[in-house]
């Protein structure tokens, strides 16, 4: 038996889902019985819609299992690991045989999420293990000058990935450009997109690559000190951070003459976040982490040249980061031969909403938006329609079933009136309102906003109204309108992206949803069910039983009838809160 290991994914899914227990519950048997089997933590695979997920490996080969939860552990170990019987309905993946979700991690190409649920997040020696460090430890080896490790960035092509995709290499020769000496490096953490979990899973898998990526990063640029700006909604991801930090200096990967480079100083420290959605914007976020409040400022300057502290300072997201060891070990044709013309490598989806496997994959540039919720993400539940999917979160747009071939990229994305953004894919089924869909994504944006421009603090508002109206009932003729000639004056006029892409989502859904507007504006009806004041109930007199079930649960009294009789329902006393249509089990309640 000591052969065997078990390992339990750790991530903030998995412990949401009651991994932490399944962890625990093992620990015990373990402990109790005495078995002699290695028991061993990781982080989020990906898999989240099977969470709890537990990997156990013996000489046999891989077998991971979902939906582990605590009751199923006794049998799992008594069956796998005491008596060395694979359980196969349990069993999701496996290198033994042709398991359920095989080819889940066979369709992906893995570079940002190449550790991710492989190996124990708060274990340095895990990451050396897996070539961690060796490429600051190849550019201090082999004497690589900054302008040829900035040469590679570039010649791969990597371009950010926390939303507006400007050449990574670009950036940093910026910084190099000047020649202060103080500068800064900055990972920006603050992800703050509804449906947008990639940097937090990254974060907390593998917390070491994005250090290396901000090291290399600072010996580019001749950076004299390192800034990580996390949300404090993240907790596990701040704790792993610090693990990680703490771990680098004690080894000399951080601090005075790091790895050994004489003259080479760089530290990093962890800014944690209140949560403002603006703060992903980069002047905004330094000014939050110099103490001020998170506002936006015009530029020029940009960052390269005034950042801060007034001090030269490159920005990149986590993702992006992360992608830096990686390219310097593998050269940047190695990067470049993934993706397309002008989107090279990879990028990192989190796939949430009507999507049967919601979680993170990773897949190359170009491939399309229907692979990847198809494909990779299962389709959608419960095999209904696929309506839309919300690219790019707040800032992105909706793109519907009919341009679901649309490969992604950059450009590609940016031609639906989409985002590529940092890389939420929220995906919608036929029961979506999509006017209902544009009103939260609007209201999200106008609570973030920071208030300092006119068009984005007022615009937002007045946008918002309107929404609310169409969807209350009491929309117009020329509100559509309205809408638009509004969002292209806040789009046209605001400071930063957050007020420049606020209307993205109200644009797209009016360029291909323009008949929901319609029907919510000119017949007071919503096409989805969604939206309650535009519902009427009605009881179906071929079906109705008069079992009475609906009239009992009526909070309102709305329902009257007779037993075995046919029962109806006063529109005027009806608050249309939907309990009827669910109670009922003879599908007699009509919405329309």
């Amino acid at each position: 038996m000591s052969e065997t290991t078990v390992t339990v994914g750790l991530g903030s899914c998995g412990i949401a889902a009651g991994a932490g227990k399944t962890y625990e519950k093992i620990q015990s048997i373990r402990e109790t019985e005495k078995l002699d089997f290695i028991l061993r933590k990781t982080s989020c695979i990906g898999m989240c819609y099977r969470e709890p997920l537990v990997e156990i490996r013996d000489e046999t080969g891989s077998y991971i299992y979902g939906d582990v939860s605590e009751e199923r552990v006794a049998e799992l170990i008594e069956k796998h690991v005491r008596n060395h019987e694979p359980v196969r309905e349990y069993i999701i993946q496996t290198d033994v045989f042709n398991a359920p979700e095989n080819d889940f991690l066979k369709s992906q190409v893995r570079i940002v999420l190449r550790n991710c649920g492989l190996m124990d997040p708060e274990s340095i020696e895990e990451y050396e293990s897996r070539q961690g460090y060796q490429a600051i430890r190849k550019i201090i080896s082999e004497n690589i000058l900054r302008e040829d490790v900035i040469k590679t960035i570039l010649d791969s092509g990597l371009r950010g990935r926390g939303g507006a995709g400007f050449s990574t290499g670009l950036k940093w020769k910026y910084a190099n450009a000047n020649k202060s000496s103080e500068k800064y490096v900055i990972c920006n953490a603050d992800e703050g997109d509804p449906g947008a979990f990639m940097d937090r899973s990254v974060l907390e898998g593998d917390p070491h690559s994005v250090l290396e990526g901000m090291i290399i990063a600072a010996y580019s640029i001749e950076a004299t000190g390192g800034v990580i700006y996390c949300r404090a909604e993240y907790p596990l991801a701040i704790k792993r951070l610090d693990i990680a930090i703490r771990q680098a200096r004690e080894r000399g990967y951080l601090g005075t003459n790091v790895f050994g480079k004489e003259g080479f100083n760089f530290d990093i420290t962890i800014k944690e976040g209140a949560g403002a959605f603006v703060c992903g914007e980069e002047t905004a976020l330094i000014a939050s982490v110099e103490g001020e409040r998170g506002m936006p400022r015009k530029r020029p300057p940009f960052p390269a040249q005034s950042g801060l502290w007034k001090k030269p300072t490159n920005i990149n997201n986590v993702e992006t980061y992360a992608n830096v060891p990686w390219i310097i070990l593998n050269g940047a044709e190695a990067y470049a031969k993934y993706g397309t013309e002008k989107s090279k490598g990879t990028k990192v989806f989190a796939l949430a909403g009507k999507v049967k496997h919601s979680g993170l994959v990773e897949v190359p540039m170009g491939v399309t938006i229907r692979d990847v919720i198809f494909k990779l993400g299962g389709g959608i539940k419960m095999d209904k329609r696929f309506k839309a999917v919300q690219l790019g979160g707040p800032s992105g747009g909706c793109i519907p079933e009919s341009h679901s071939d649309t490969i992604v990229d950059y450009d590609s994305l940016n031609a639906t009136g989409a985002i590529m953004g940092s890389g939420g894919m929220v995906v919608m089924d036929e029961t979506t309102c999509m006017v209902d869909v544009a009103k939260f994504f609007l209201d999200f944006t106008r609570k973030e906003s920071c208030g300092k421009c006119t068009f984005c603090r007022m615009g937002t508002k007045r946008m918002l109204e309107i929404l609310e109206r169409i969807t209350d009932g009491k929309g117009e003729e020329g509100d559509i309108e309205k809408l638009e000639e509004l969002a292209f004056q806040i789009r046209d006029n605001s400071l930063c992206a957050l007020g420049q892409t606020a209307p993205n989502p109200v644009l797209t859904t009016i360029r291909y949803f323009r008949d929901e507007y319609e029907a919510h504006i000119l017949h007071k009806k919503c096409p989805a069910k969604v939206c309650r004041p535009l519902l009427t109930y009605t009881v179906d007199p071929a079906k109705c039983t008069g079992c009475m079930v609906c009239l009992k649960n009526c909070p309102v009294h709305a329902i009257t009838g007779e037993r075995k009789k046919i029962h109806f329902i006063d529109p005027d006393i009806c608050t249309k809160c939907g309990i009827c249509f669910s109670k009922c089990k003879f599908d007699s309640i009509i919405v329309s």
